[in-house]
């Protein structure tokens, strides 16, 4: 592989070119220490990244069967997988990530590639009986030239769910990485180039949200926007799109919670109820940050929860922990924040989670936490913190579950934990989510399976053959023949 990743982050029209603008240093969360350094791109850069993508998609990329298409991204996978190590590596020092969440990050993103490689020359139009004398049918293409805007949490498995399914349908891409965490994004681009790639199909430029990112999202030439990030900014995302009347993506985050029956197999859920608040430190836009209890059952497993968090292992990243860092001081600062508001409101602290003693002094860790009795008004049941925080809420009945679970802005992801299939099948129908899982949490990331929100969690959906819909445009022929 090419050793110049972290020594640009501008790739136009098939080459690695050199930034106009500043340089930004990258950190590793887990020591504070600069390890690399990355374009802080500019709206010029941006403009070259629309032109390109625009040659392309009107070019050999966008003439190209649809077939052909899948070849080029079944090589992107199978060398994907082949580099599966060395992704890994970079994603865990880049985002602060566990080395082995890292390691299923990078071979999510090949499995991403693999499904949408297959998907290529399998999405159909349809003829539609009309009146006599017509024969009417409808086509799926590409909007053209395709803007991927994405965080910093999950750089790779958020570009094979937008970028991968916007390049199955034939679009051109053009994608701006958080600059938080970028180096795997480029890692990525080197990879798709080697395998193939047409010049200009993916077109990167790194930066600054403010810089770069609206330049992206403002631009007249793009056709289609997709973004994953805050409410805040994805306001201003879909401000932007409106004003050039093109669609948008939007996943904006949730506050998920996990609903705990009395008839639950409790051995069964207690490592999701964990793991999906504490995956990722926490910063995981369907993060179980809630989880509901009936009564005859909190204090058991709250206490079961609690011994679970004093023993959870939290250092650096490579030493692949349970935890490790958050993302940035800043991040840091925000979810101590949150945590010390809410401990003065008056909220049961269940426990902390102890920093073990080699934690590096100026890495950006935080204690887990759990509180418990939090009410369904308070700020913690309310607000995404992104860090590991989770609450406890006990309920009393059925109805009273569905009303906590549904008493937030956002609908991303929910999880009912009962052998009763009756309940099962009501709560899947009365909360407001845009995924349900019963007697799991993410059913393993479930590359097959459409994602998205409803509320302030967004809107559209990624994964599936739904994110080929998304990224193509219904076009209805009627031709009349008498």
């Amino acid at each position: 592989m090419p050793t110049n990743v972290a020594s640009s982050g501008i790739f136009l029209d098939g080459d690695w070119v050199d930034p106009q603008g500043e340089m930004l240093q990258v950190q590793d969360p887990s020591t504070g220490d600069v390890f690399a350094e990355i374009a802080n791109g500019t709206p010029a850069e941006i403009d070259a990244a629309v032109a390109a993508a625009r040659r392309a998609a009107d070019g050999a990329w966008g003439r190209m069967t649809a077939v052909e298409r899948g070849r080029i991204l079944r090589r992107i996978s199978d060398l994907l997988l082949e580099n599966v190590a060395m992704l890994a590596e970079l994603e865990s020092r880049d985002v602060g990530k566990p080395l082995s969440q890292a390691k299923a990050d990078a071979e999510a993103i090949a499995r991403y590639f693999e499904f949408y490689a297959g998907a290529t020359d399998k999405i159909h139009g349809e003829t539609i009986p009309y009146q006599d004398g017509y024969t009417v049918y409808t086509l799926r293409e590409p909007h053209g030239v395709t803007a991927h805007i994405i965080p910093w949490n999950y750089p790779l498995q958020i570009i094979g769910r937008s970028v991968g399914a916007a390049l199955a349908m034939g679009n051109a891409a053009v994608l701006k990485p958080a600059e938080e965490a970028s180096l795997s994004s480029l890692a990525f681009t080197e990879i798709a180039c080697e395998a193939g790639l047409p010049a200009g199909a993916l077109n990167v430029v790194t930066g600054i949200g403010e810089s770069a990112g609206a330049a992206l999202a403002s631009h007249a030439g793009v056709d289609h926007i997709s973004f994953t990030g805050s409410v805040s900014v994805g306001r201003l995302i879909q401000a932007s799109a409106a004003e050039n009347v093109v669609p948008v993506t939007l996943e904006l985050g949730g506050k998920s919670p996990q609903i705990v029956f009395d008839d639950a197999d409790l051995d069964a859920a207690m490592p999701f109820l964990l793991r999906a608040g504490i995956q990722n430190a926490g910063q995981t836009c369907s993060a179980a940050s809630r989880i509901l209890i009936q009564r005859t059952i909190y204090d058991e497993v709250v206490d079961r929860l609690a011994s679970a968090y004093d023993n959870l292992r939290i250092g650096p990243a490579p030493t692949d922990p349970d935890v490790g860092p958050l993302i940035s001081a800043q991040q840091k600062m925000l979810v101590e924040r949150l945590v010390k508001e809410g401990e003065g409101r008056g909220n049961q602290v269940v426990t902390k989670s102890p920093l073990n003693a080699d934690v590096p002094a100026n890495g950006f860790y935080v204690r887990p936490t759990l509180f418990g009795n939090v009410g369904g008004l308070d700020p913690l049941a309310q607000d995404e913190i992104f860090g590991p925080v989770q609450i406890a809420m006990p309920f009393d009945t059925e109805d009273e579950a569905v009303s906590i679970a549904n008493g937030t802005d956002f609908g991303l992801v929910a999880g009912v934990w009962t052998r009763d299939g009756a309940r099962q099948m009501r709560l899947a129908k009365s909360i407001r989510s845009g995924q349900i899982f019963v007697n799991n949490y993410g059913a393993g990331g479930g590359v097959e399976l459409p994602f998205g929100g409803i509320g302030k969690s967004g809107h559209g959906r990624e994964k599936g053959f739904e994110a080929l819909y998304g990224f193509s445009v219904l076009k209805t022929i009627a031709a009349y023949h008498g």
